[in-house]
């Protein structure tokens, strides 16, 4: 894959290259036991050489290295490789080939059917804290939709593959504990992340990313929810270790990180966390947004 990322970035500044390739480097796990069990995408070599090989570089380009190439868009440090792990390959980790195949579909989130492209939308303004997503017919999620439907180009439609999303890992029986997610955060996070979630840097740009603070996702990111968390941290992380954590672990770490202050939901209702939370939050999985803790009330965003 390090040459198709060579092919896509050939139009694109050597530093910008650069950037992606060690971005590249620091997010290539460690494949599961059962990885040979999962649906396989199409590899490079299956490429056309024509508009639409050259396309799909391109999605493939601006997957690994949002920031860069689409920085219009992106309001943080992150980009859509650091949720969707092995350039939206890998398997319990939001693939791309098994999100494509489900859509349109209806969400709960904005209560309405979205197609793939609104979906897309969707990540530029959470997860990426974009303010203003690209349009739907944009250049940018024309490229995005293009490489997610080759990596889906031979999974069936609207079956829920093995391996899709982030698989459930359920709450413990005695809830989530903050202090010992701190222990778990310094022991096994904090060496890629910072020790303040700051992530790290190589010149102006993360090789690893921010977990908390101005460049993390926003309190809008279904990341935010300590429950989806859960489970990304415990089918990949620590990164290349993926399935080490266990439930508690899981459960306890990413209620540590989420409650640490973070951009601004841009959903904000009148100015207000406590109605936000009851229009956006109160029914959306298990998040710390509108809640007190330790006498501070979480969800009032990087001031």
């Amino acid at each position: 894959m390090k040459l198709f990322l060579l092919a896509a970035l050939a139009s694109v500044p050597v530093h910008a290259a650069t950037i992606a390739m060690e971005d590249q480097s620091q997010l290539q796990p460690t494949a599961s036991p059962t990885a040979a069990a999962q649906f396989q995408p199409p590899q490079e070599s299956e490429l056309p050489d024509n508009a639409y090989g050259k396309l799909v570089k391109q999605g493939y380009a601006l997957f690994v290295d949002t920031r860069r190439l689409a920085p219009q868009f992106v309001g943080n440090g992150l980009n859509c490789s650091n949720c969707h792990l092995d350039q939206g390959r890998l398997a319990n980790s939001a693939p791309l080939w098994g999100a494509y195949p489900m859509y349109p579909a209806y969400r709960k989130k904005n209560d309405k059917v979205n197609t793939f492209a609104e979906r897309l939308q969707g990540c530029f303004q959470f997860s990426m804290n974009g303010g203003t997503p690209p349009t739907a017919d944009s250049p940018e999620i024309t490229a995005l939709s293009v490489y997610a439907y080759w990596l889906a180009s031979k999974a069936p439609l609207g079956v829920e593959l093995p391996g899709r999303g982030y698989p459930e890992v359920p709450a413990p029986a005695k809830g989530y504990d903050l202090t010992q997610g701190a222990e778990v955060y310094k022991g096994q996070c904090a060496v890629c992340h910072g020790a303040e979630g700051q992530g790290q840097k190589v010149g102006d740009s993360y090789v690893m990313p921010p977990l908390w603070g101005k460049d993390s996702y926003n309190w809008g990111a279904g990341m935010h929810r300590i429950n989806t968390a859960a489970s990304f941290i415990k089918h990949n992380m620590p990164l290349g270790k993926g399935g080490s954590l266990s439930d508690q672990q899981a459960w306890d770490v990413a209620a540590y990180v989420n409650r640490h202050e973070r951009p601004q939901d841009p959903r904000l209702v009148e100015g207000s966390v406590e109605k936000t939370r009851v229009k956006f939050h109160a029914n959306d999985g298990v998040n710390l947004y509108g809640q007190t803790v330790d006498g501070v009330l979480i969800g009032q965003g990087i001031r």
